[in-house]
């Protein structure tokens, strides 16, 4: 496996509206040449930029090269809905729910900690609050079943000792401006981001200490001596230690195959709008059902946009098309329009596919896999803050960095195997269109 030719590069569908209403402050260069470093790290989403930032942190004199595929923020880390959650959140679950107290408290310990590592990043690179913004979330329920899985949800907080309080419909109404929703409820450790902000700001503000190439896909890595080389079109990097950031296209690179589920969710961004009936100017809502609809507000220079995140397809293609695009928008047209009524005339502006990478088992694909060779990815639906755990624990892992943190996230058992092609897409497809279903409403 030393030598691998890479014939698969990421595909996006449609133009994510996050990446189209930001700003980009910095040049794009694409690597030219033949080139040595200390470090090599491939793929520049969360896990790829928290492990160049980590590195640089712990061996600020070495050379730290970073390749990107594409380009910064109009990859996936730019298309997801910008939720970093603090408190358990598995999509493969049918609601939200806790595990036992101790495995609990350590998944919630990881996350702070990756919010902490975002949030001094954020600090550092000078994001304003509407690219890093420390709000809380709420779980908003527009059913009975919604309003009980809230409940549940709250008594699993409680147990644990959790920061939560439950939201009526008055209040949910005072929030959004929408008599759709039951009831809410709302925890306070979340943080709302603009992820191509986000992204693009980590990027400028990491790029004095990196190298940087944009527009760059390794074709080929190989073993020679005691340094991996990695090739892309236009040059090389040679390195004694590489780290892989790029999720679910681990299995392209040779590893992990027949492990992983590539996932895909959709979202729809409106066109800007000013005095609709759309409650407080910034909001964030998740469903009460994991299967539902997850809406965002946002608001600036007087005018504001919302974002609706609705349905999941299981794809090993790893892309999907526009036809697809357009359907499932229409089905997120009727579910803004059940919202807010006084939006039907505010047109969708973009409309995007982004991609999850979920394993059987629900853990990461992590380590180092061959010598010199480490994997941070399969975030497991929650790429923002898995995605950043896993590139500083990978960073850790590679400098020989030891904590209780890095012992915690290395002791768990690799991706279990998935039955074969189509097996695993009709029956992976067949159990998120069930729970999509009776999520109803929620979605």
């Amino acid at each position: 496996m030393s030598d691998l030719v890479v014939k698969r590069l990421p595909a996006e569908s449609g133009t994510s509206g996050w990446e189209a209403i930001s700003k980009r402050c910095f040049p794009v260069r694409t690597l030219d040449g033949d080139v040595s470093a200390d470090w090599l790290v491939i793929g520049a989403g969360f896990a790829g930029l928290s492990a160049a930032r980590r590195l640089s942190q712990l061996r600020p004199r070495d050379k730290i090269v970073l390749l990107e595929a594409g380009e910064i923020a109009k990859g996936t880390a730019g298309r997801n809905s910008g939720y970093m959650i603090d408190v358990p959140h598995n999509l493969s679950s049918g609601e939200y729910s806790v595990a036992g107290e101790s495995a609990t408290k350590a998944e919630i310990a990881q996350n702070r900690f990756a919010i902490s590592f975002a949030a001094d990043a954020a600090a550092e690179y000078g994001m304003s609050e509407r690219t890093f913004d420390p709000s809380g979330k709420v779980n908003a329920a527009a059913t009975v079943r919604g309003m009980r899985l809230n409940a549940n949800y709250g008594r699993s907080l409680e147990s644990i000792g959790e920061k939560h309080s439950l939201l009526d419909a008055r209040e949910m109404r005072e929030i959004t401006g929408s008599s759709y929703y039951l009831g809410g409820l709302y925890t306070p450790g979340a943080v709302m981001i603009q992820p191509a902000d986000y992204i693009r700001g980590f990027a400028a503000g990491l790029a004095p200490k990196i190298d940087l190439f944009e527009h760059s896909p390794v074709l080929r890595l190989e073993r020679l001596g005691g340094s991996w080389k990695a090739k892309s079109r236009s040059g090389t990097v040679t390195a004694p230690k590489v780290i892989l950031g790029v999720n679910g296209h681990i299995e392209d690179f040779g590893h992990f195959r027949g492990r992983l589920m590539h996932v895909f969710t959709y979202a729809s961004m409106t066109a800007p709008f000013a005095g609709r009936s759309t409650g407080k100017d910034r909001w964030a809502l998740l469903p009460a059902d994991p299967m539902g609809a997850t809406v965002r507000k946002i608001s600036s220079d007087g005018s504001s946009r919302i974002v609706i995140r609705t349905r999941f397809t299981y794809d090993w293609a790893v892309q999907v098309g526009e036809k697809r695009l357009a359907g499932i928008a229409a089905e997120q047209r009727a579910s803004l329009d059940a919202r807010f009524p006084d939006l039907k005339d505010v047109p969708f502006e973009h409309v995007w596919a982004g991609r999850l990478c979920l394993s059987r088992n629900h853990v990461p694909a992590f380590g180092e896999i061959e010598e010199g060779l480490y994997s941070a990815c399969c975030e497991n639906g929650l790429g923002t803050v898995k995605s950043t755990l896993a590139g500083v624990m990978a960073a850790d892992l590679a400098t020989g960095t030891r904590s209780d943190m890095l012992d915690e996230f290395s002791d768990q058992p690799g991706p279990a195997r998935l039955p074969p092609e189509p097996l695993a897409w009709l029956g992976v497809n067949a159990v998120i269109r069930l729970q999509e279903l009776r999520a109803g409403r929620e979605g």
